[in-house]
């Protein structure tokens, strides 16, 4: 699958998010709000 997608140069839409925004995203997608992959961002992490 991941060879078909780079031949045909699919990719994944995403939200890049700070580790302090975890709790946010969590809420987002119980409320249905999310239309992207949630990425954090691993500089942010403590």
């Amino acid at each position: 699958m991941l060879d078909f997608c780079a031949e045909h140069g699919i990719g994944a839409t995403i939200e890049t998010i700070r580790a302090d925004q975890i709790n946010e995203a969590y809420e987002r997608v119980h409320a249905f709000d999310v239309h992207y992959r949630f990425v954090i961002d691993k500089s942010t992490l403590t």
